[in-house]
C-alpha cells in the first residue's frame, strides 16, 4: 500500500520508519528539497496548495495523512476528494485556531483557563478585564514551540506585547491591526502533562499513559513516561477528556492533548492532530509506537496496545547534537537524529533513555547530561 504524508519533517520520517516493516511505501509532499523524510520515501517538492504538485503527490496513493498542523486545511479537503485522508479536515481546522480549541474544550466540559477573543488594543484591554492579570496573549494561528505568545503582568505591558506579536506574525513588521488573538488567564499549574489518544476508522480507541513534560524557552525539552505520581483517578480523567475530543471530532489517527495539572484538576491547553513530540518515547517504551498506531488507525487496521513497557525519558536535541557514538555511550539510550542542519532553537533529534525503573532512568539522564555538556539546564 502507498501512503502519502503532507509534510516531510521528522514526524513524517518516523511514520515511514514505523510503516516500512508493515510493507507500506511512502510519498511526501514538502516545499523543501532537503526535507528529512526524503531519506525514507519518495519526496515530491512543492507547495501544499500547488495544484500540480498535489496532483503528482496524490497519484496512486491508497491513503494520506499529515505530519504537522499548519498544513492548509483546504489542501487536505482537496486531497480528500480523491482518497481517504485522516485525521479529518475539521479536526485540523479546529487545532489550527487556539480559540476554536478552547471553545471545543469548553463545550465538552473540559476545564480551561479563562479566555476571550481579541484583535485590537481596546479589545485586548477588555479581555484582560475578563480574565485578569497576569495573562497570556497569543495569536490564534501559527503558534508553536513558544512562538506567537506573550506574557502580560501589568497593564502597561500590553502595547509592547501587541507589538511583539505583530512583528512575529507571518509577514508582520509592526503597524496594522495585527493578527487575531486569544487572551488567556495565566495558570499557576503544578506541571504540564500530555495524553495521546488513537482512534480507528470503526471508532476503536487506545490511550497511552500520561506523560510529564518540561519546557525551556517554549520548546519541549524532556518528557517522562509514564508520568510520575499519577493516580488512577487522574489517568481516568485525562482519558475521559481525550475520548470526548476524538469522538466529537469523528477523529481517526493519533491526537495529543496538552494539559495543565492543578491539584486533581486537568485544564485543557492545546491539542495537536498528529503524532506528537511528547510521544516519541513510545518507539522504545510502548508495546506499539504512536507512529505505528497512527498508520494502523488511518488504514482501518487493528490498533496495537498502548501500554508502556518499563520507564522512559525523551530528551530533545535542540540547536546542536553531539555525534551519535557519544550519545550511545549512555546505557539504555536510543538515538534518533533527523538529518537537519543545525540552527538555534531547531529540533535536530532526540534521545530516549529506557530502563526498567524510574530511578534507573534518572541515572541515565544524569549520564546523558554529562555527554551533552550540561546544555539541557531545564532538567
Amino acid at each position: 500500500m502507498n501512503i502519502g504524508v503532507l509534510g516531510g519533517g521528522q514526524l513524517g520520517r518516523m511514520l515511514a520508519l514505523a510503516g516500512c516493516p508493515l510493507g507500506l511505501r511512502f510519498r511526501f509532499l514538502d516545499p523543501s528539497p532537503e526535507a528529512p523524510a526524503g531519506d525514507v520515501g519518495e519526496l515530491v517538492v512543492g507547495g501544499y496548495e500547488d495544484g500540480a504538485a498535489l496532483e503528482r503527490f496524490a497519484r496512486g496513493l491508497d491513503a494520506a495523512t499529515y505530519e504537522f498542523e499548519n498544513v492548509p486545511a483546504q489542501a487536505v479537503r482537496k486531497l480528500a476528494e480523491r482518497l481517504p485522508v485522516y485525521p479529518p479536515a475539521g479536526a485540523l481546522e479546529t487545532a489550527q485556531d487556539r480559540l476554536l480549541e478552547k471553545q471545543l474544550f469548553s463545550r465538552l466540559g473540559i476545564p480551561t483557563p479563562a479566555f476571550a477573543a481579541a484583535r485590537t488594543a481596546p479589545e485586548v484591554e477588555a479581555a484582560l478585564e475578563h480574565v485578569g492579570l497576569p495573562a497570556m496573549i497569543k495569536t490564534r494561528r501559527m503558534g508553536y514551540d513558544g512562538k506567537g505568545q506573550a506574557v502580560v503582568r501589568m497593564p502597561g505591558e500590553v502595547a509592547g506585547a501587541l507589538e511583539s506579536l505583530r512583528r512575529g506574525a507571518p509577514g508582520g513588521a509592526g503597524g496594522g491591526a495585527g493578527p487575531d488573538l486569544i487572551v488567556e488567564a495565566f495558570v499557576p499549574f503544578e506541571r504540564e502533562l500530555s495524553i495521546l489518544a488513537v482512534r480507528g476508522t470503526a471508532g476503536e480507541e487506545a490511550f497511552y499513559p500520561l506523560v510529564q513534560n518540561e519546557h525551556g524557552d517554549g520548546i519541549l525539552r524532556l518528557s517522562r513516561a509514564p508520568a510520575p505520581s499519577v493516580s488512577g483517578e487522574l489517568e481516568r480523567l485525562a482519558r475521559g477528556h481525550a475520548a470526548s475530543v476524538v469522538r466529537a471530532l469523528g477523529y481517526v489517527g493519533v491526537l495529543a492533548i496538552e494539559l495543565f495539572q492543578r491539584g486533581g484538576e486537568l485544564l485543557g491547553n492545546e491539542m495537536a492532530p498528529r503524532v506528537h513530540n511528547s510521544g516519541h518515547w513510545t518507539i522504545e517504551g510502548a508495546r506499539t509506537s504512536q507512529f505505528e498506531n497512527h498508520l494502523r488507525a488511518i488504514l482501518g487496521w487493528p490498533l496495537g496496545s498502548a501500554e508502556a513497557v518499563g520507564h522512559s525519558a525523551m530528551v530533545n536535541l535542540i540547536g546542536t547534537a553531539p555525534p551519535a557514538e557519544e550519545l550511545l555511550a549512555v546505557r539504555g539510550a536510543h538515538v534518533h537524529l533527523y538529518r537537519k542542519a543545525a540552527r538555534a532553537g531547531r529540533k535536530l533529534g532526540h534521545v530516549t533513555v529506557w530502563r526498567d525503573t524510574a530511578h534507573d532512568v534518572d541515572a541515565g539522564l544524569e549520564s546523558l547530561r554529562r555527554h551533552l555538556g550540561g546544555a539541557e539546564k531545564t532538567w
